[in-house]
């Protein structure tokens, strides 16, 4: 059976989404039922860096209101914390507060574990045949979403 290009796409981000819902669905059987997959990308920027709502949503290419929103609800469940700058007292900056990291933590733990279950169905060499050969494809390095504007960034536009 020959599929097309887009079929290609659809399938990687199929896996994708299959990865990131038994992921989300574990968080929440482990207690973090409030946990979306944006709040980790969001807490991951926060931890690089990311100490404004300004800088958040430069990261995750979204509004500086989607981000102030995000940040209200991260607060509000206490992942994230908003501290006095220590170089200037007038700024508050934005931290990942222990229980955010321990969430970060979770989840990483969680795919982990789900590579091991498709290991488990497929093989564990297929499994890592099928790494290496979307290393080759895409790079080695994971694609990071708090790159600035990779979601909005035109084709023709240099990486």
């Amino acid at each position: 059976m020959s599929r097309s290009g887009a079929d290609l796409a659809l399938l990687l981000l199929g896996g994708f989404r299959a990865l990131v819902d038994a992921a989300s669905a574990e968080l929440a059987d482990r207690g973090y039922e409030d946990v979306r997959p944006v709040h980790d990308f969001a807490m991951r920027a926060i931890a690089a860096g990311a100490d404004s709502a300004s800088e958040l949503g430069r990261r995750l290419s979204i509004t500086k209101q989607s981000a102030a929103k995000t940040i209200a609800v991260l607060q509000e469940r206490g992942y994230v914390a908003r501290d006095t700058d220590p170089r200037d007292a007038r700024r508050k900056r934005l931290q990942v507060t222990e229980l955010g990291f321990d969430v970060l933590r979770q989840g990483e733990a969680i795919f982990d574990e789900l590579r091991d279950q498709w290991a488990q169905r497929i093989g564990a060499a297929e499994l890592e045949s099928i790494e290496d050969h979307l290393t080759a494809l895409a790079g080695a390095q994971p694609v990071r979403f708090d790159t600035p504007g990779w979601i909005a960034r035109d084709i023709g536009e240099p990486a």
